[in-house]
């Protein structure tokens, strides 16, 4: 029996038990989910194709410079290749999977039961680096709000958006609350059981993957400005990189400056009646009920964005894996339908 995300389900071959890991295979669909709202109301055709080979490409890479990963490779006719190996792109990756521990919710989340379990489990911890301050980044909101410091970030002046960091900045959030909910690290470390050198291992592979992700995407022409990281421990407690890596979902790329990632349907929203009313609902008991259903994607667009994942596809991986035009071309095409939609609203 699969489990269904809003995005992507976890087929489960084989159960992972205490001391060792299961299987399954991860099928990437052409669901998509943006402001923590859940499955949209459009499909994006071969973005699952897209998110899967991207993944796979930034998961070999992975291995070569000995960072451990769940990936097993990616799935053709029942067998499991390299990308290299594969005739056509596939949406389905076979994988290890570990036991997922939710904390039961009573007055709070309670994460005891993180404190005497020793191995193959998901941490319950998201890690994000950021390069950049890119327009629509969760930290001014959070500065503006009072929950963040500049301290605390470790900045020494008010950023602005678009703002360059001069080293990597790295947060970290809940992964199984309803809602993500950021923490210090002292918080990261208390309700994940982990130790200190746990955790700054943790942090250590985090900018490792960065730096492996922003020297391979800019080859095609692309700046990673930020992205989020997951992780289990294996069954000798070792730190294995999990979920999906490197895809323009996980992170926030940048093309010349203009935003190259799930950031453009984002954008897209924020100029809907829905999403002003998602920002009053959202936190609210039942705020999706109350917010209903998202407005449907205009079809150029829709087609344009289709376009983006298939296009970052063929040049991050260097693999011509579609029939799409260039990046740059695609970029510019987003560019000018997303001017038109804004003339209309006007």
């Amino acid at each position: 029996m699969p489990n269904v995300g809003s995005v992507k389900e976890v087929i489960i071959q084989k159960k992972p038990e205490t001391d060792r890991a299961g299987l399954g295979i991860f099928v990437f669909s052409d669901r998509y989910s943006v402001f923590d709202y859940g499955e949209m109301p459009d499909l994006i055709e071969e973005k699952g194709k897209s998110l899967c080979m991207i993944s796979a490409h930034f998961f070999e890479r992975m291995e070569e410079i000995g960072i451990k990963n769940h990936y097993l490779g990616v799935l053709e006719d029942n067998k499991i290749k390299k990308i290299g190996e594969v005739n056509a792109p596939s949406n389905m990756m076979g994988t290890e999977i570990f036991r997922v521990l939710k904390p039961p919710k009573n007055n709070g989340y309670d994460y005891s039961v993180y404190k005497n379990v020793r191995g193959n489990f998901l941490i319950p911890l998201e890690v994000i680096y950021r390069n950049a301050l890119p327009a629509g980044s969760s930290v001014f909101k959070r500065i503006e709000k009072g929950e963040v410091n500049l301290r605390e970030l470790g900045l020494k002046i008010k950023p602005m958006p678009g703002m360059k960091l001069e080293k990597p900045l790295l947060d970290v959030s809940t992964k199984l609350e309803s809602e993500d909910r950021y923490l210090s690290w002292d918080e990261a470390k208390k309700i994940s059981g982990m130790t200190s050198e746990e955790l700054e291992n943790m942090k250590e592979t985090v900018l490792k993957i960065n730096n492996l992700i922003s020297s391979e995407i800019n080859k095609a022409g692309l700046n990673n400005e930020d992205g989020k990281i997951e992780f289990a421990f294996n069954e000798k407690r070792e730190l294995v990189v999990i979920d999906t890596v490197g895809t323009p979902d996980e992170c926030r790329f940048s093309y010349n400056g203009f935003q190259l990632s799930k950031e453009v349907l984002r954008a897209y929203y924020r100029k809907t009646k829905w999403f002003k009313e998602l920002e009053i609902l959202k936190g609210e008991n039942g705020w999706r009920e109350k917010l209903g259903m998202p407005p449907r994607l205009d079809e150029e667009f829709k087609e344009a964005v289709k376009d983006m994942y298939k296009a970052c596809c063929n040049e991050i991986t260097g693999i011509k894996f579609f029939d799409v035009d260039k990046l740059g071309d695609v970029v510019n095409n987003i560019k000018s339908i997303s001017e038109e939609i804004r003339k209309e609203e006007l």
